[in-house]
């Protein structure tokens, strides 16, 4: 016998087994099946085309499926956020890639920004976001860009309109003079007045200044405070200041002194440096010898006493106020340095000629013998309150001696100035038009006036922020930083890089043993009725022929372990099964959310029963044939349409050449279809959708080998932490918003020099508890 004659006669066996595995697998399910095909209130009557009661009359975002397949831009969400907020009436049109259904009852626009977060992330961890998987229903691939995605959101242009009241100059206060947008105050802190957290340094601006900061090097021995994650405007201020004197070590403390917000002295101690003082600096410190000679307070004694006077939102104020922490050792997260607020273009003004030109006070006088540190940390105190209290633009306008200018008197009769262009910013024509537009999150560069800005450096504050507004603004940013900054700080590439490995995983089946001849064209050719196959790996390891089968889509994992276990190939049984990896042993319960997720509760995944899709023609090429013998491919929408649809209205039908996924207008439909008989389904064998419609597999990069080896789990624990954390605060967010908000969740996906891992875009308009 030849081998040709051989491989047809085993295609031939292989065929007769399939269909009784088929046979076996709908079989299982035939008590149920038999009570649906006869319960006609499961199948949906309702015309195709029709819309179920709850979504005539409300807004509602839908995505068509070929769309699903593209990744879409910044570009693309901001068309989406300007139709929603002005739509056709202000002169834009619907989107392209989306549809927005019932525009004018969108009553308010929530963007969430969380950065450093992935696609990949959010499946990988997709039991851990439960209020995301579940509360929208419209998910797109998002394409990570390099710009501020909030600056584009506020920033973006919007196009002209034929109404000219959408492109006007937004009132507010009176135009700045040339003179003072240059300002070294103004261009860093606006003109509008703010909050102290406006002026609260940054960690980032803490270390360019060289301020103790936790986790850096040179630090580990200083003391932290125990301070809360970020303060708010209300949070209290005590003023800092601090004498040093030379030592064989450098400069070390020799007395502290700290002052509330009423400028009441909470401490002033002396304190002897633990080395031999080679010199007092008594013209600058005050400090002699005779004066520490009795003196045994330690510098612990001191840290101690001002990590119990500080409340833990206590916020700093000082003149330089590093050198102060760096002689006590501490560490204190939130400063305001007034050698830094009253910035100017070189250099740093001295606190006594800042006390003397602001405050009129007079401090460091020539008749004393060194500073009064107490006398200095309630100047610095002053000078903030001062700042806060007048806002930017004031303090530069009442005080320009102080930076050597002066504002130039406009003409009597000046020549009228040429009429300013139009805005066409997104942010500037919503307040043209008395809608509220607000950012919440970390202090970031937008083209946004800072009144409408709030700063916080939590993710907690940021949302209990937005959540004490009286009232939810018209266009909100809501921007979600820690686990960007966690990533950060804990740099782990090869570990977080690893995410579409472990998706991958959840499509991969092992199977054998199979006969001596069988090749990788055999195991291709038996399971890729079940799904695509994206790769086939034979295992050379075992003593008998084993296979690794990786599909493209989870479907045909799930398939292939149902049709396949157990099926007899020459005398021999299969076993199919699934690796055990630590990306697996939870898959059963991501399966049946999965199953349950909202883009899918009306969608069923259908492929040829083996029996038909396995055919063989007279010259041993594989093609499909009925069991008939007409040779008709069955696979196609016209077929399948006319078995499904007596489950129920089909909306569409998604083909590709080995599969099928079908969307009804209901989801008791695809109910029935998965509990209906095999004579009702005829040549198909169905499961329930798994893969999510807009990813068309679980991974794009592919090629890569997977090292389970040396997979480790506390950093994937961690993170599994950080995100149900994550969801909970975003579920409180969502129930916070108005009914008839859009609201949109942007994770950003990650760009680096080795490409992009590409990000999500969440959508969903909050209805009513009748809608829910």
């Amino acid at each position: 016998m030849n081998s040709e004659t051989e491989e047809t006669i085993t295609s031939v066996e292989m065929s007769a087994e399939l269909s009784s595995a088929a046979e076996t697998c709908n079989g299982r399910k035939r008590k149920r099946q038999a009570q649906a095909a006869h319960s006609p209130k499961r199948f949906n009557t309702m015309q195709e085309g029709e819309e179920t009661p709850t979504r005539r009359h409300v807004a509602r975002v839908s995505v068509q499926p070929d769309r699903l397949q593209q990744p879409i831009t910044q570009s693309e969400l901001t068309e989406l956020l300007h139709y929603a907020a002005l739509g056709a009436a202000g002169g834009v049109k619907q989107p392209s890639w989306c549809c927005l259904h019932h525009q004018k009852r969108v009553k308010a626009v929530n963007v969430v920004i969380v950065e450093g977060l992935t696609q990949s992330d959010f499946y990988q961890h997709y039991l851990a976001v439960q209020h995301l998987r579940t509360s929208y229903s419209t998910r797109v691939t998002f394409t990570p860009s390099p710009t501020n995605l909030a600056s584009g959101i506020f920033g973006g242009e919007v196009p002209e309109s034929d109404d000219p009241s959408l492109h006007q100059r937004p009132s507010g206060s009176s135009p700045v003079p040339n003179e003072l947008r240059i300002h070294p105050i103004i261009a860093k802190f606006g003109t509008q007045k703010r909050g102290l957290t406006a002026y609260v340094l940054t960690q980032e601006e803490m270390i360019q200044n060289r301020y103790p900061v936790k986790g850096m090097p040179g630090f580990e021995e200083f003391v932290c405070t125990d301070g809360v994650d970020c303060v708010t405007d209300s949070s209290p201020l005590y003023g800092l200041d601090c004498e040093m004197c030379l030592t064989e070590k450098g400069y070390e403390l020799t007395r502290v002194s700290l002052v509330d917000s009423d400028g009441k002295c909470l401490l002033d101690q002396l304190v002897k440096p633990p080395t031999r003082i080679l010199n007092y600096l008594t013209k600058f410190s005050g400090i002699t010898r005779k004066m520490l000679r009795p003196i045994t307070t330690t510098l612990r004694d001191v840290q101690v006493k001002v990590v119990e006077l500080l409340p833990s939102d206590a916020v700093l104020v000082g003149h330089s106020l590093d050198n102060d922490l760096a002689a006590l050792k501490l560490i204190h997260q939130h400063v305001i340095d007034t050698s830094l607020l009253y910035r100017r273009e070189f250099g740093r003004f001295k606190l006594k000629v800042l006390a003397e030109s602001v405050l009129q006070k007079q401090i460091q006088t020539e008749e004393m013998t060194g500073h009064n540190p107490i006398e200095d940390a309630v100047a610095a105190l002053e000078l903030a309150q001062y700042f806060i209290k007048m806002g930017p633009r004031q303090v530069v306008e009442l005080h320009l001696e102080l930076w050597g200018c002066t504002i130039v008197d406009e003409p009597s009769e000046p020549e009228p100035e040429p009429e300013p262009e139009p805005s066409l910013r997104f942010a500037d024509i919503l307040q043209t038009l008395g809608r509220s537009v607000a950012f919440f999150g970390k202090r970031s560069d937008l083209p946004l006036d800072l009144s409408n800005q709030q700063w916080y450096n939590s993710d907690k504050e940021v949302v209990a922020s937005f959540r004490r507004q009286t009232k939810c603004p018209f266009l909100s940013v809501v921007q979600i930083s820690s686990l960007s900054d966690h990533l950060r700080r804990c740099p782990t590439p090869p570990e977080h890089q690893r995410a579409p490995a472990i998706l991958r995983d959840t499509c991969v089946v092992f199977a054998g043993p199979f006969p001596g001849d069988f090749s990788e064209r055999n195991v291709r050719r038996l399971f890729r009725c079940c799904g695509p196959v994206r790769k086939i790996k034979m295992l050379t390891t075992t003593v008998r022929v084993h296979a690794e089968v990786e599909f493209e889509l989870l479907e045909g994992a799930v398939l292939a372990l149902n049709v396949f276990n157990g099926l007899n190939i020459r005398g021999q049984s299969i076993k199919v099964q699934r690796p055990v990896y630590e990306s697996t042993l939870d898959l059963d319960l991501t399966l049946e959310a999965l199953q349950c997720d909202r883009l899918n509760t009306s969608r069923l995944y259908v492929t040829l029963s083996p029996s038909v899709a396995k055919g063989v023609s007279a010259n041993g090429h594989e093609a499909y044939c009925r069991v008939n013998g007409t040779g008709a491919p069955q696979l196609t929408e016209e077929a399948i349409r006319e078995t499904f649809g007596h489950f129920g209205s089909v909306e569409r039908v998604v083909l590709s050449a080995q599969h099928a996924h079908i969307k009804f207008e209901s989801s008791e439909a695809r109910h029935a279809a998965l509990s209906a008989s095999e004579a009702l389904l005829k040549d198909y064998v169905v499961c329930p959708s798994l893969t999510p419609a807009h990813l068309t597999s679980w991974d794009a990069s592919g090629g890569e080998e997977r090292t389970h080896a040396a997979y480790t789990s506390s950093q994937d624990q961690e993170m599994d932490l950080m995100l149900r954390k994550l969801d909970r605060r975003l579920s409180k967010l969502f129930g916070f918003l108005p009914e008839g908000t859009l609201s949109v969740v942007v994770l950003l996906g990650s760009t680096s020099a080795d490409g992009h891992l590409p990000g999500l875009c969440l959508m969903e308009v909050k209805q009513g508890e009748e809608n829910d």
